[in-house]
């Protein structure tokens, strides 16, 4: 059993199956531990997958990215290459390349591409950095899927990082105060959804070929 890790509910949603176990963090990186822990039985493998922003410019939104290992806080992670190589195989559209990972969203356009020039990152995303932890600790196999919902040269409204509750459903009367403080927000927030759908459509087409 696959045991994956999520940020939003929704990714879990599309994800989970009968040999996959989807745990949402919510944007947290102490309770995607915790829960992780909690849903660990069973587990033979772990798998950090869902929507990510890019940090390389050759990324477009809807791209998949298959990692070669985890760079985070000046720690890297190696990912499983015969798992990746079977991924690769399986998505043949999917690139291949370093995810980075956080604790807080990277907003700034200028931001992205200094994580890039710095870490040669593809991608970023919060969960990516637990997960892999959490796999070296037991010693079980450890890859990355992630699909970009933002490309590197667009930059992020300050509205998205109160979009998400704790346990990964989205907040949305947090998202509404927020913009009624500077509803200058709105029309980039209409983008990022717009891009988001793309990504979570690419992400429910991927989903059915994870367990090969």
């Amino acid at each position: 059993m696959i045991l994956a890790a999520v940020g939003m509910l929704r990714e879990a949603r599309i994800v989970a199956g009968a040999q996959v176990r989807a745990v949402a963090g919510g944007g947290r990186a102490d309770l995607l531990a915790q829960r992780l822990a909690a849903a660990a039985h069973g587990a033979s493998a772990v798998l950090s997958i869902g929507v990510a922003g890019a940090l390389a410019p050759s990324l477009t939104v809807g791209d998949a990215l298959i990692a070669s290992e985890v760079v985070s806080g000046g720690l890297r992670w190696p990912t499983d290459e015969a798992w990746s190589d079977r991924l690769a195989a399986a998505l043949p559209g999917a690139h291949r390349g370093v995810a980075f990972a956080s604790d807080a969203m990277i907003l700034a356009a200028a931001d992205k591409a200094l994580l890039h020039a710095q870490t040669g990152a593809a991608t970023a995303d919060m969960e990516s950095q637990v997960a892999a932890q959490f796999a070296a600790e037991r010693g079980l196999p450890f890859a990355v899927i992630r699909v970009v919902s933002d490309a590197a040269g667009a930059s992020l409204p300050r509205a998205v990082t109160v979009g998400l509750r704790p346990d990964g459903g989205m907040n949305l009367p947090g998202v509404l105060a927020d913009l009624a403080r500077d509803p200058r927000q709105i029309p980039v927030l209409r983008r990022v959804g717009r891009d988001a759908e793309t990504a979570f459509k690419a992400l429910q087409a991927l989903a059915p070929r994870l367990v090969a």
